[in-house]
């Protein structure tokens, strides 16, 4: 596995674990997860590494869904807010001082039990 995937099962380890914990008892049916654009977490590269990473646990066999945050920015010189497709962006008004105010995150937004 290349550096970027073993990044992502560290993730997806990470998510299995906080899922399982707060199932309880339950088997999971459904793990919904929101990733931003500009987050560096590929999301197919989340969804291969579920899979293993699932196995002889109670979201063995869990849909996973995923829903993509796009990037988000507030020019800090005239309050604009801006889409952004990387980490950083030039507004209208010629200003380089963005500040991302969505599509960096990376959350499990919801789980759904058997």
């Amino acid at each position: 596995m290349g550096g970027k995937l073993m990044h992502e099962l560290g993730i997806t380890r990470n998510i299995v674990a906080i899922v399982t914990e707060h199932a309880g008892n339950n088997r999971v049916k459904r793990v919904t997860l929101d990733i931003g654009k500009l987050s560096a977490i590929m999301p197919d590269a989340i969804r291969f590494c579920f899979d293993v990473c699932t196995r002889d646990t109670p979201l063995e066999k869990a849909t996973l869904e995923i829903h993509e945050i796009p990037g988000l920015g507030r020019c800090q010189a005239c309050g604009a807010e801006i889409e952004l497709d990387q980490p950083f962006g030039r507004c209208d008004c010629g200003s380089h001082h963005i500040k991302c105010i969505a599509g960096d995150e990376m959350k499990i937004r919801e789980m759904e039990v058997y």
